[in-house]
């Protein structure tokens, strides 16, 4: 079982066996590089834990233990053993990450799971009716089902409790009832260096990172603090070789994980993909050019992505139309980033759900109708933009990390009145956002990102990679799926019946490597307010006049 998702860590391989649970963990290895491995084990083996994620505030929780606690690795997950010992099943309340774990409890008997508040790793549960009474996790669907004849998706922000056999909701914010339309105005500097903060966090490696950068806002802002933060770091390094200071009297540099990062890629690379001449490239090279990263735009062609296909669902386990599309791009893409030696990158995902960035948001009948259409949203990331992130990039062992899904940050942006995310013939999408970026009223300040790209139109990534890429696939399903076939879905399918070719055929390549039970685990993405049946953004009729226009 654990062999189906060395992908995601091919690092090292471990386990743990102790009455009756066993604990297997592939490992990705991305701080703690060298005394990291897991299962990680307490002193006097009582507790054992299987983590993948990162926790970004390990070491203030270190330092806040009421109890001396005997670390034995620099891993940033070791901590959730002591935190555990001392809160129980309130240990989750206080991480701030991704991740989902599995702990086994010796004194009490039990095994504690979790998953982090947004589901920015993929985590499942499963049973077995050959052996009743056992629980089953794990990062992927391919673990699980050929042992497993009910699986569901792990839900984000829960913690689950095997002396119970029940789940316990942790993760309970504000913005979480949807009803609860709040009021505050937005106030355009704290969003700002909310969000900075969040990708600050985010640069923990001890290996090589990079930036996914599409050329559409989100990655852009992503890309442009990254870039700032590595050029702080670098100064405040170069400036402490200079002097005989030691790593904590350096001005600027918080601990020794910042000057790890120093030791790897001194100049932030980027990178991208697309068809040739597709409108995300050329984006991208401008954005990269004015922040002065190190660009990588690869290629592809649409027979590249037409084979890559059965590979990506097996990898992403959803036949979701939009995942599918905007997903095999992104899995060329982290295979070639992978090639170069990076093993972690930053990634833009979550901003439309957000602030409302999608077009069918212009639709919008007013403030209340888009706050709840924006929680809805956030609430199902994990079945979509979350899990094309997550899958996409761990299918070669490489990790993202999404700064807009950082616990503060949404608290503070999805606490803000609706009215300020809303589009008006005077506010484009993600007005908000773009605002807190612009820094074109004050000379004296340094932009962050070139204006025509920080005020640029929304592309989806599928559509930005090139616009022939969707019609090639929806071509080559024509070719594949006949009106017979239409008529004549699989009967168990059920209701859950697909209403294009080219969906009726991503679900049969599902059915290549799942077994029909596992489609419970899968939502399809569609747009509200909006009678468009394909989930593209070129589809949305806000945008289909630009195009014809354009052609």
């Amino acid at each position: 079982m654990a062999k189906a998702v060395r992908h995601r860590g091919p690092d090292w391989s471990g386990n743990f066996c102790a009455q009756a649970t066993i604990l297997a963990h592939e490992r990705l290895s991305i701080v703690g590089v060298d005394s990291g491995a897991q299962p990680l084990v307490n002193d006097d083996e009582t507790l054992a834990l299987a983590v993948n994620g990162e926790i970004y505030n390990h070491r203030i929780l270190r330092k806040s233990l009421k109890h001396k606690y005997n670390f034995k690795t620099h891993s940033d997950c070791e901590v959730i053993l002591p935190l555990y010992e001392e809160h129980g099943l309130d240990a989750p309340k206080f991480l701030d990450g991704m991740f989902s774990w599995v702990l086994w409890d010796k004194k009490l008997d039990r095994v504690i799971a979790a998953r982090d508040p947004i589901g920015v790793t993929s985590f499942y549960l499963g049973r077995s009716s050959a052996t009743p009474g056992a629980v089953y996790f794990a990062s992927e669907l391919k673990c699980l089902h050929p042992v497993c004849d009910d699986i569901i998706a792990f839900p984000p922000g829960h913690v689950y409790d095997s002396s119970t056999d029940k789940m316990t909701r942790y993760f309970e914010p504000k913005w979480w009832d949807a009803a609860a339309v709040p009021s505050t105005p937005v106030d355009y500097k704290h969003l700002r260096e909310t969000f900075e903060k969040a990708v600050r966090k985010r640069l923990m490696a001890e290996v090589p990172y990079g930036v996914l950068l599409s050329g559409g806002l989100d990655s852009s802002l992503v890309a442009s603090i990254a870039q700032r933060e590595t050029l702080r770091m670098q100064k405040a390094y170069l400036e402490s070789s200079k002097s005989t200071a030691s790593t904590s009297d350096l001005v600027g540099i918080d601990d020794e994980n910042e000057l790890s990062t120093l030791t790897t890629f001194q100049q932030l690379h980027s990178f991208s993909i697309g068809l040739p001449g597709a409108p995300d490239t050329a984006a991208a090279l401008e954005v990269a050019k004015f922040l002065g990263t190190k660009h990588h735009a690869f290629t592809f062609t649409v027979q590249d992505g037409l084979d890559a296909l059965s590979d990506v669902i097996y990898h992403l386990e959803t036949y979701d139309v939009t995942t599918i599309r905007a997903s095999t791009p992104m899995y060329l893409l982290s295979r070639k980033i992978k090639a170069m030696g990076v093993k972690m990158v930053l990634s833009g995902e979550g901003s439309d759900e957000i602030f409302g960035g999608y077009l069918y948001f212009h639709a919008a009948p007013n403030r209340e109708e888009f706050h709840k259409e924006t929680v809805r949203r956030v609430k199902n990331l994990h079945l979509a933009d979350c899990l094309r992130a997550n899958k996409s990039t761990s299918a070669w062992g490489l990790e993202a990390r999404v700064p807009f899904l950082d616990k503060e940050f949404l608290e503070y942006s999805m606490g803000v009145d609706p009215k300020d995310k809303m589009i008006t013939s005077e506010r484009i999408e993600k007005h908000m956002l773009r605002k807190a970026f612009d820094t074109s009223d004050d000379p004296s300040a340094e932009p962050y990102l070139p204006e025509k790209i920080l005020w640029r139109q929304k592309e989806q990534f599928s559509d930005g990679v090139g616009y022939s890429w969707i019609d090639g696939l929806k071509d080559n399903a024509e070719l594949q799926i006949t009106d017979e076939m239409m008529k004549n879905p699989k009967p168990e399918w059920g209701t859950d019946i697909p209403d294009t070719k080219e969906a009726y055929w991503y679900r049969l390549m599902f059915d290549e490597h799942f077994p029909p039970y596992c489609a419970s685990t899968v939502e399809r993405w569609t747009p509200t307010w909006s009678k468009q049946t394909d989930p593209s953004g070129r589809a949305i009729a806000i945008h289909n006049a630009k195009y014809e226009k354009a052609e």
